[in-house]
């Protein structure tokens, strides 16, 4: 069989159920091997799209997804999703087309052509590599798919020149042997353990990486007796409510205060950067010497902070083989906890208190979906205020990279990964704007997707800071479109809402196909205001 029918059949081997692509002259060959296979195709309508739709499709199930992505201006277009997904360690596939052989590295103006396109990707990649002998592609597809499951997750990415997609290839499928991630040392474990046990003051974080085992991560915070500070990525690993769980507050200073009180501190797979733990971005989290990081990757070990003790391991299994090292601690946690929720006061802040309504009314009528979202005020709210019952059902792109357009592509992948479960993407009209045409994506995939849109405006956030900063905003007010008759020249149904007893109205009629809920900023604002917040959130 040819190269292209030959990886289309290996990824079925592997396990992989979809991909994501926009066909090109230079990929129609895979479209070849795609033809009879079991692989679900899905076309955005941006490679962009293409990448944020994977992304979301592996955060909300554990599963990676495949991308099929051209030559040139495809990968440069995905390269912006590929950057996202690596910063937040999420695993994808990406196969392209590069330029024929003879072609490479020459210069000749040749269509879609790069001076390097790998070398182009391999700064938004774990592992990128040019194809140039078939015979080596079953290695280099077995390389590319243990990255993605013993290391810190991200994309890798393999090219194919055009003149090898259908060359022949007689080979085996690849069925790669199971490859163990690496486990903790006994003396490392031992001596985590000691000064754990020693404590009176242990504090522990966990990251995105402890989301491979929420019980595990639950009964050491217990056994421990130790505040818990989760990061945006660990979001629902402590489930709703629990009494040890600050939430991923750890840039406010009562927060602070605590950090700075505690004698031993246990962060568990989180690189503790500063989206997670200095949103001020004022460089003021510091933490005790007597730091254990425990990680999958050696090298993030010694990222931002230095560990007193680092140890090499996945997350999981190093809690659960952690857990019967350690007596239960006694040191009044809970109460520690609960008396600075009450200090932080997150619910009556002027910033955050407009959309408490929005996460009741979505905790009443959602409260098993998946919520996505953009860089836009209801999720920078929601990061601190949002309760999830479990892991991988609330995400964003404000993390990290930080890229804006994210979200509805992003909930896209999710609705398509987890068909049982409501999807409801969290976005602003800037950010909207960067992949509105996904629009057209779910209204062809009729996906019971709820859009909740945030219209204030243009760009709210950077026009705050830039009066804060003494600059005259500028570039900040993109104007806008009807959003309403946009959508339903998608084919999309579309409503505006002013009031949290609208979006609760809203949200109560089921969903069984797109539809975007604009909500006006302005007459949000002073629908919850103090004068008015008495009104109920209930049709």
């Amino acid at each position: 069989m040819s190269v292209a029918h030959w990886l289309v059949r290996a990824l079925e081997a592997l396990g992989i159920d979809t991909v994501f692509g926009i066909p090109g002259v230079h990929t129609i060959e895979l479209y070849r091997g795609l033809e009879g296979s079991r692989l679900r195709h899905v076309t955005p309508r941006h490679e962009q799209g293409a990448g944020f739709m994977a992304d979301g499709y592996a955060r909300a199930s554990g599963r990676p997804a495949a991308c099929f992505i051209i030559t040139g201006p495809g990968m440069t277009n995905i390269a912006t999703a590929m950057g996202q997904a690596l910063a937040d360690s999420v695993p994808m596939l990406v196969i392209s087309s590069v330029n024929r052989r003879a072609e490479l590295g020459m210069g000749e103006g040749r269509l879609h052509e790069l001076p390097s396109q790998q070398q182009t990707l391999s700064g938004v990649s774990l592992f990128s590599h040019t194809l140039l002998d078939p015979a080596n592609l079953p290695r280099v597809l077995t390389r590319a798919w243990t990255m993605l499951h013993t290391g810190r997750p991200g994309p890798v990415h393999i090219e194919i020149p055009r003149d090898l997609l259908d060359a022949p290839l007689d080979a085996e499928l690849p069925l790669p042997g199971r490859c163990h991630p690496p486990q903790a040392a006994t003396a490392a474990l031992d001596q985590a353990a000691a000064w754990l046990g020693a404590a009176r003051r242990p504090l522990l974080l966990l990251g995105g990486g402890a989301i491979a085992d929420p019980a595990a991560a639950r009964a050491l915070a217990e056994r421990l007796d130790a505040p818990t500070l989760t990061t945006i990525n660990a979001r629902g690993v402590m489930g709703r409510g629990h009494p040890l769980d600050l939430g991923a507050n750890a840039t406010w200073p009562e927060v602070r205060a605590l950090v700075a009180e505690a004698d031993v501190v246990l962060a568990i797979g989180t690189e503790l950067g500063e989206t997670d733990y200095d949103v001020t971005f004022d460089g003021g989290f510091t933490l005790p010497e007597r730091l254990i990081r425990i990680d999958i990757n050696p090298r993030q070990l010694c990222g931002n902070h230095l560990p007193a003790l680092g140890i090499v391991a996945e997350a999981g299994a190093a809690m659960r083989d952690l857990l019967p090292r350690l007596t239960p601690g006694a040191h009044e946690a809970a109460a520690r906890v609960a008396e600075l929720k009450a200090a932080l006061a997150l619910a009556t802040r002027p910033d955050f208190a407009p959309f408490v309504p929005l996460f009741d009314a979505l905790d009443q009528y959602r409260r098993d979906a998946v919520l996505v979202g953009d860089s836009t005020a209801p999720v920078y709210a929601g990061n601190h205020l949002a309760q999830r019952d479990a892991t991988r059902s609330w995400f964003n792109a404000s993390t990290g990279y930080g890229t804006l357009g994210y979200g509805l592509p992003a909930a896209i992948g999710a609705a398509l990964a987890c068909p049982e479960r409501p999807v409801v993407a969290l976005v602003g009209d800037g950010g909207v704007m960067f992949t509105l045409a996904e629009l057209a994506t779910a209204v062809e995939l009729a996906l019971p997707l709820t859009l909740v849109l945030w219209h204030n405006a243009g760009y709210a956030e950077i026009r705050q800071a830039m009066t804060h900063a003494g600059i005259a905003p500028l570039g900040v007010d993109p104007a806008a479109p009807a959003f309403l008759p946009l959508a339903h020249a998608f084919g999309c149904a579309a409503e505006r809402i002013s009031s949290p007893a609208a979006l609760a109205e809203a949200l109560a009629t089921p969903c069984t196909a797109p539809r975007l809920l604009e909500i006006d900023a302005a007459a949000w604002q002073t629908a919850t205001s103090p004068a008015s917040r008495g009104s109920a959130a209930t049709p």
